[in-house]
């Protein structure tokens, strides 16, 4: 073997461990991020419940209509997944919102929802 053949050799065999390395740390980020995700939308759905056990204003269909209405003002695109991020429920109802995360194809948009006089608006 030259010395020209044992570098490409080297050169290959790294870069196939950096692709198995980046695979790797790719699927673990990935089912942590899963994790996450998953607990904050346990935390968004409890307090959710409890707002809407205390005030009834925060009716799930009035929240995913705004969110909608105002995904539509802000994309053409048709909302594949909406999924409640957080909810911040403040004594009296005007200081109220609603976090959403919306998804559209492979567009990802934050909307978040205040109450003004008693009505959902972004």
């Amino acid at each position: 073997m030259t010395a020209l053949e044992i570098i490409i050799l080297v050169i290959v065999v790294l870069v196939a461990v950096l692709i198995v390395g980046g695979y790797v740390i790719t699927g673990r980020r990935q089912r942590a991020d899963d994790a996450a995700a998953s607990t904050e939308l346990e935390a968004a759905n409890e307090a959710l419940a409890l707002a809407r056990a205390s005030d009834k204003g925060w009716e799930r269909s009035l929240l995913e209509t705004a969110v909608r209405a105002a995904f539509a003002e802000r994309s053409e695109a048709e909302i594949r997944d909406l999924q409640l991020v957080q909810v911040v429920d403040k004594p009296g109802t005007e200081d109220d919102q609603a976090v959403y995360e919306a998804r559209a194809g492979e567009q990802r948009q934050r909307v978040v929802l205040g109450r003004r006089d008693g009505d959902w608006t972004a």
